[in-house]
């Protein structure tokens, strides 16, 4: 533009038009704000959950949705899930995640307002909340509260065996005193226990023991607290459906006990549902029933292990002879490895009528094993190898030559239970499998039972599949109380999958299925259990949000006036006749 054949006045013109190009181009690239920062309007999300109205205070439920109004014009709902909608007239969210609505704030780069009674499952997830958050917590007066946290029990029982049951309750904000824990199978009172002083916000297990008498039937276990005072009586009880039988479904007899024989009880009584007795030898000659450690004589153990309908032996499998010439069902035989130094990591399930059950066990995640040599039968359940090796033993085989009979020569499968997570679960899974193989042919033929020991409102409903084929199972379900009856069609897949339904209000349900018919106990949400607060109300978040402060590539009529100085250079240009 200083050539001498441009006008030098107009030239300015287009000195002007190409630096305004080049620098709006390269605020662009940067992409520079484009005008101050401004406050972004904050979004309010109003806590749902059921642990508003514990103890009935539905004015602290009615003070939180005025302040949730008050703070912003949009509101959100959060608890178990977070969604838009209308306040309702009563929480009833079975759950308060933040997680889900931290990451809802984040997409839309807005900071919140949450408006809850602090008791939060995740309260960590407030921190990946956007700069300028903050939470008000209406804070509850302190009562005084007991409930039941938990009941651990076996889900199948022979009538007249002594049964015991893990309770663990909690105290509230005040001291819990005076109290009584009492253990109900149905109407029946199986046994009680004072809980005299348990101070405010602890958890005790009381251990407790009960006869369940009379005919087969299912009927609810429950553990029930009552104290002078109590807030809440909702959470006061949690029951399980047990199965009462007239005789043992399995015998467990170990001459060796170790955690072996007892992580495996637990599974026979819970997960498959089986009425069991176990035996353990503790001296040559001396032998202890399970539970209650009665001594037992030695002829009573070998009278069980031979009408048991699956006769399980652990240890020295030939301690009463032949296993096949004293028994008469299907049998177990756990022998435990020697060879306490060798690890063994499972690796793979060759094709066997457990493979299928086995298919998405993760193998890498799993605790070592000691396995024996010269595990063999009709089928493998289950290959080991060392670490770094490519030679394989076999840890778990079978046949069905006669009757259906399993060996088991791997020790060290109660880490994997013992790990919990992933690991419990295949642990689950592998006992679960051989055992349903080996009592295929057992008298219940109920098509499909609850999985779950304990079910609470909000908890979607795990169904398993019974001793039956059929992938499509239809499940009649009759509350108590009702003259309604419901009817689920559970889907099953593979062989060992679960199926789900919808989650079900409090109360108890009587299952009919095809085969027969069992009880199904929804407890009260765990919302209505009593917890300290675990928020604060003030700022929280850290995450920068979007869209506070404007950027140049927000706006599109920049890319217009580039390319419309871009243009107006190159026509002043022509007229000049430059190039």
């Amino acid at each position: 533009y200083r050539t001498p054949a441009a006008d030098s006045h107009r030239a300015w013109w287009l000195v002007a038009l190409r630096a305004l190009s080049w620098m709006l181009m390269l605020a662009l690239a940067l992409d520079a704000p484009a005008a101050p920062r401004r406050a972004v309007p904050p979004v309010a999300a109003l806590d749902v959950s059921a642990s508003w109205l514990r103890g009935g205070d539905t004015a602290r439920w009615h003070r939180a949705v005025s302040a949730a109004r008050g703070a912003s014009s949009d509101l959100l709902l959060w608890g178990d899930s977070v969604r838009a909608g209308t306040v309702p007239t009563s929480p009833g969210d079975a759950a308060t995640r933040a997680l889900p609505l931290a990451e809802r704030a984040l997409a839309v780069g807005r900071p919140l307002v949450l408006v809850t009674d602090g008791e939060l499952d995740d309260p960590a997830s407030l921190a990946s909340l956007p700069a300028g958050s903050r939470v008000d917590v209406l804070a509850r007066t302190p009562a005084r509260d007991g409930a039941v946290v938990s009941l651990d029990a076996p889900r199948a029982v022979v009538a007249g065996d002594t049964l015991e049951a893990r309770v663990a309750i909690r105290a509230g904000d005040l001291p819990l005193t005076h109290a009584t824990l009492s253990l109900l199978a149905g109407t029946e009172v199986l046994a009680t226990q004072p809980i005299d002083s348990l101070g405010a916000g602890i958890e005790r297990t009381v251990v407790m023991h009960g006869r369940i008498e009379g005919a087969a039937r299912s009927v609810a276990l429950l553990a029930v607290v009552t104290a002078p005072g109590d807030l809440e009586p909702r959470n006061d009880t949690l029951g399980i459906a047990v199965q009462v039988a007239p005789a043992a479904g399995a015998v467990l007899a170990s001459t060796s006990p170790d955690f072996d024989a007892r992580f495996l009880i637990p599974v026979l009584r819970g997960a498959v549902a089986l009425p069991t007795r176990a035996y353990f030898r503790v001296a040559p000659g001396m032998w202890r029933q399970d539970g209650t450690l009665a001594p037992v004589t030695e002829t009573a153990v070998r009278a069980a292990l031979a009408e048991a309908p699956l006769a399980i032996i652990h240890g020295d499998t030939a301690l009463f002879g032949a296993p096949r010439a004293v028994t008469k069902g299907s049998l177990l035989l756990y022998a435990p490895s020697a060879d306490t130094l060798g690890e063994w990591y499972a690796v793979a399930t060759p094709p066997s009528p457990i493979s299928a059950v086995l298919s998405g066990v993760p193998w890498d995640s799993l605790a070592p094993l000691s396995v024996a040599a010269g595990v063999h039968g009709e089928w493998t359940g289950l290959l080991a190898a060392p670490a770094r090796s490519t030679d394989r033993r076999a840890a778990i085989a079978g046949s069905e030559t006669g009757r259906r009979t399993v060996v088991v020569g791997a020790s060290g499968l109660w880490r994997w239970a013992f790990r919990g997570g992933v690991s419990g679960d295949a642990y689950a899974t592998l006992w679960g499998g051989i055992l349903d193989w080996l009592t295929a042919e057992r008298p219940d033929p109920r098509a499909a039972l609850p999985a779950d020991a304990i079910v609470r409102a909000g908890d979607v409903i795990r169904w398993r599949r019974g001793t039956g084929s059929d992938t499509l199972v239809t499940v009649e379900l009759h509350r108590r109380g009702t003259a309604r009856t419901d009817t689920l069609a559970l889907r099953f897949g593979a062989a060992g999958a679960l199926a789900e339904s919808a989650p079900l209000q409090a109360g108890v349900y009587e299952t009919r299925v095809k085969g027969g018919a069992s009880l199904l106990l929804v407890n009260a949400s765990r919302e209505l259990l009593p917890r300290p607060a675990n928020v604060r109300s003030g700022a929280v978040g850290g995450a920068a949000p979007f869209g506070d402060q404007p950027r140049l590539r927000d706006y599109h009529w920049i890319y217009l006036l580039v390319l419309a100085a871009l243009c107006a250079e190159w026509l002043l240009r022509r007229q000049m006749g430059l190039r």
